[in-house]
């Protein structure tokens, strides 16, 4: 199924405040995991009852990401909330 990534302005916020080498592996691992199975990975429910509603960690780019799926024409996951450790 073909699918994009698109970020909040807060989360693109703290994306772009990544140094390049962070910041290409964050959407490399966003990529391979959020990208192929948003309701796997240990993502979890962000709010009880919103399935839709997720939250992940990528350990791959130090990151947590809380995102929403939808899933019209395209899936589109969209970020949220992009917190970096």
């Amino acid at each position: 199924m073909a699918y994009r990534i698109a970020y909040a302005s807060q989360a693109e916020t703290a994306r772009r405040r990544l140094p390049a080498p962070r910041r290409s592996a964050l959407d490399k691992a966003m990529k391979s995991t959020i990208g192929t199975n948003p309701y796997g990975h240990g993502s979890v429910e962000a709010k009880p009852g919103e399935r839709d509603y997720r939250e992940a960690t990528v350990p791959s780019a130090d990151a947590i990401v809380v995102y929403y799926i939808s899933a019209p024409d395209v899936l589109t996951i969209t970020a949220v909330k992009l917190i970096t450790f």
